[in-house]
């Protein structure tokens, strides 16, 4: 019996598939910090599907580096998170407004979660954070030149904070005690900025 050959679907290039047209769309959700969108969309490579997506004005990451020491220490913050059901260590984050400055949102949230000040500001990474269903971004943010004050956090807020050496860092990410995924692109992005520093 012949063996049935699957039909190929016809490969789209990056400049052809940059763009789907919104057939229907209606909300199905709407909470205070995200809403759900149901719609069926045409999409660059002719196929017509349902995507549910989660819509979210987008987040900002701070990495607060202290690097007035032999080896550069890296802030980071744990508490407890209610969807993965346990504390985590993380970056110091949270969500930008809609239409807010997002370099002022990074230092909003630093000094809102830990009381830290910073001098010097440089954008690092921006990515999607799961554009399967979320059309959430982030954007992380190198912050030096630190200053500690007097954290203000929201009232459901509980947060540990630790600074951390780069080096026990890097073997958090690596073994798994840090489970969150903008802390580990955080923490991978600085290790392989001063690795480099270091060959120069």
């Amino acid at each position: 019996m012949a063996r049935k050959t699957a039909k190929a679907r016809p490969r789209i290039s990056a400049t052809k598939a940059s763009s789907a047209k919104v057939l229907k769309s209606r909300v199905v959700y709407r909470g205070p910090v995200f809403h759900v969108t149901s719609e069926m969309v045409l999409e660059p490579s002719g196929v017509t599907a349902r995507r549910d997506v989660v819509r979210h004005t987008g987040s900002v990451v701070v990495m607060a580096v202290d690097d007035g020491s032999a080896e550069p220490r890296l802030l980071l913050v744990r508490q407890f998170r209610h969807a993965a059901g346990t504390e985590l260590w993380e970056l110091p984050a949270g969500r930008a407004e809609k239409g807010e400055n997002l370099l002022a949102a990074g230092k909003r949230e630093l000094l809102e979660e830990t009381g830290v000040t910073a001098r010097r500001w440089k954008r690092a990474l921006f990515f999607y954070v799961s554009p399967g269903f979320l059309d959430e971004t982030m954007t992380l943010f190198l912050a030096r030149g630190l200053r500690q004050g007097q954290a203000n956090p929201e009232e459901d807020e509980v947060i540990e904070t630790r600074f951390f050496s780069l080096s026990e860092a890097v073997r958090m990410a690596i073994s798994g005690r840090i489970k969150d995924a903008k802390t580990l692109a955080g923490v991978l992005w600085l290790n392989k900025l001063y690795a480099d520093k270091c060959k120069d």
